[in-house]
């Protein structure tokens, strides 16, 4: 289960997710990525990319984290930090930021990091602009 915390700076986030890409299972591509998710109710959740050879169904570390706290209850996503040791700030895939829409809101703050303490945030709505979501499908109802 989440640690629940009061208050949670970018720079802690930023942290936890250093260390979660610390599990990072990686062995194909070599590139480590961690993920730390701030729930609206003030849990956190880890997560690390977890690659096996059949690459197709390696999980990206923002999708683990979420998974975790999905598991654990939460239903709506604050902020995710991403660390990834890259000269470039690595965004989310487009599975999770469709992941991350549906548990967040258009104002979930993304936080993108690397190793070289290169930081940008961005609002998810930057990101995912014109995203697919449960208003689409309210006609089938």
């Amino acid at each position: 289960m989440g640690k629940r915390r009061s208050t949670v700076s970018d720079d802690e986030l930023i942290g936890l997710a250093t260390e979660a890409r610390e599990f990072a299972h990686a062995p194909y591509s070599n590139f480590a990525v961690g993920a730390a998710l701030l729930s609206a109710d003030g849990r956190i959740f880890t997560g690390c990319n977890i690659e096996i050879s059949t690459l197709g169904l390696t999980t990206c570390a923002e999708r683990v984290a979420i998974f975790k706290a999905v598991s654990d209850g939460v239903r709506e996503i604050a902020r995710v930090a991403i660390v990834a040791d890259h000269v470039d700030l690595a965004p989310p895939c487009g599975c999770c930021r469709q992941m991350m829409w549906e548990f967040g809101t258009e104002e979930t703050e993304i936080i993108l990091a690397n190793l070289d303490g290169r930081v940008e945030r961005f609002e998810l709505k930057q990101l995912f602009p014109h995203a697919f979501d449960s208003s689409f499908l309210e006609s089938l109802k």
